[in-house]
């Protein structure tokens, strides 16, 4: 193309050429660039069909797992039919208790357990696993320098024991020591002298393993005590926690004593009745011996809220003051006095007296320490017999001698001691709310005093509701009933079901007496 001359001409001809020139980059630029995206298309193409390959591979596996899984639930479910959860809950101790816990925090506690598992399992020398006792006695034993009382303890309690007492109870002694060769001796002369416990099952024989105990050698001084002495008390808060843990689904109760002690007669019994007569099941202990850790028992059930509590303080405190410690933390409040707290406490540590078990240990597991401990209720003859009876409002005509007051004999802390009665003097017992009662046990004299008995001396009712119950006997002006009397010094019967919930309790004195009067047992049943 020829361009002339002029500016308008020669603009208009450069700007064609330079059109002309831009179409034929821009036509070889696309026939290259079409080749490129082709050439891209394609690659991104083949890496889907990869992809798409991987992803089929990996919803195989997928599905292969989810296979697993459901075959291991199905696993899970069949064991929770097969048993108890109950059973599948506690593993801690290779037990199969009924614990309302999972115990993991015992790793927190004890850290050194971590990864060694098989130090929570007991190394069990003699036993047959026996379960379903209603008392289970645990005593934990140590090597002692001096003198060994073992053997004096288990003569005396098993001696005391009827065939059909041994059949509802079992006592496992726990050697707490590691020492392979004194542990296997020690257990084959339990073995020996006891055969026929052993045979069946009533006696048991368990050590810890020797990963157990953590490192005492860095452990800290505390209240002034040698380091001998800290190390002694804070291994004993761990064997009685581990022993009690392994006690646990073996019963209903369980009796913490130790390896020094003697049992009164008909100590099995006894233990039983008063446990099964507490109006309340509030409570945490029943005490049968004022000692130390001697005689204590506490509901299976509650073990490992206890042994929880001992763990988490074992390297501060003896175990009589975790103990105490574990009480005030249920009931005292901060803001009320101590006697108030003492108050609270009595409601959930209840002892029996006179004392049901004797210290006789003089060397103690402590290495140089003598002892002369002794239970001064452990000698005493039984001058009142306690029971729990309903709370109630307690008042009396009758002029109290001394200490002896009406409600500590209520209480079963005392008997009840007055000057001479009178007739028309009474002793009310009212309740704080209408109660449904079995029946009544009132006893006077005592083995000290036989002859302070109440002559010609009725017991009276009264019922919550009026018009709508069937006297026993006669009737008083202000409602009272009779339903029963004194008959040489006891009042003890029935209460009918016709004379509904009952508000109170009246022991009235038609006549004088020339004695003094005393009450050594009260007991109030409640119906259950």
């Amino acid at each position: 193309m020829r361009c002339r001359n002029g500016s308008l001409v020669t603009l208009l001809c450069v700007a064609a050429v330079v059109s002309l020139s831009c179409y034929t980059a821009w036509y070889r630029d696309k026939e290259y660039g079409m080749d490129s995206y082709e050439k891209q298309f394609l690659e991104l193409q083949q890496r889907l069909f990869q992809a798409e390959k991987e992803n089929q591979k990996r919803s195989r596996d997928l599905s292969t797992v989810l296979d697993e899984i459901k075959r291991a639930v199905a696993e899970k479910r069949n064991a929770f039919e097969n048993h108890t959860v109950e059973e599948i809950k506690w593993k801690v101790l290779n037990m199969t208790s009924k614990l309302p816990m999972q115990f993991t925090n015992i790793y927190m506690f004890l850290p050194h357990l971590l990864g060694h598992e098989d130090s929570l399992q007991p190394i069990v020398h003699y036993g047959h696993g026996k379960t379903g006792a209603s008392i289970v006695i645990g005593i934990p034993t140590v090597k002692r320098d001096k003198q060994s009382y073992l053997m004096d303890t288990l003569r005396s309690l098993f001696s005391e024991l009827s065939a059909i007492e041994k059949e509802d109870c079992v006592v496992i002694v726990f050697i707490a020591e590691v020492h392979t060769q004194y542990v296997n001796q020690l257990a084959d002369n339990i073995k020996d002298s006891f055969p026929h416990e052993i045979q069946s099952g009533v006696l048991e024989i368990v050590s810890p393993p020797s990963t157990f105990y953590p490192d005492f050698s860095n452990i800290k001084e505390t209240f002034g005590d040698s380091k001998d002495r800290v190390k002694w008390r804070t291994k004993q808060n761990l064997d009685y926690s581990f022993l009690m843990l392994y006690a646990q689904p073996k019963g209903t109760y369980y009796l913490q004593l130790e390896d020094d002690i003697v049992a009164k007669p008909d100590y099995f019994q006894s233990i039983k009745d008063f446990a099964n007569q507490q109006v309340s099941d509030d409570w945490l202990i029943l005490e049968f011996s004022q000692l130390g850790f001697i005689g204590k028992l506490f509901k299976c059930k509650d073990l490992p809220h206890v042994a929880e509590f001992f763990l988490m303080f074992y390297k501060d405190k003896p175990i009589d003051w975790l103990l105490d410690h574990y009480l005030w933390v249920k009931v005292c409040n901060p803001e009320k006095d101590a006697k108030h707290c003492d108050r609270q406490k009595s409601n959930l540590r209840i002892r029996y007296r006179p004392s049901l078990f004797q210290h006789i240990g003089t060397h103690s597991s402590l290495a140089g320490k003598i002892q002369n401990l002794k239970d001064k209720d452990f000698d005493k003859k039984a001058l009142y017999k306690p029971h729990p009876n309903p709370a109630a409002k307690i008042s009396t005509s009758l002029k109290v001698y001394q200490q002896y007051n009406l409600e500590k004999a209520y209480m079963g802390e005392e008997c009840f001691w007055s000057f001479s009665p009178v007739a028309g003097d009474y002793i009310l017992f009212e309740f704080e709310e209408p109660l449904q009662l079995e029946g009544y046990l009132f006893r006077s004299g005592n083995i000290e005093h036989p002859g302070d008995k109440l002559f010609n001396t009725t017991v009276q009712v009264l019922p919550a509701e009026k018009g709508n119950n069937v006297p026993q006997g006669p009737k008083e002006e202000d409602g009272f009933i009779q339903i029963g009397k004194f008959e040489n010094g006891i009042a003890e019967g029935e209460i009918a079901n016709s004379l509904g919930k009952i508000k109170a309790i009246r022991l009235r004195i038609l006549t004088e007496s020339p004695v003094w009067a005393l009450l050594s047992e009260i007991f109030i049943k409640l119906k259950k």
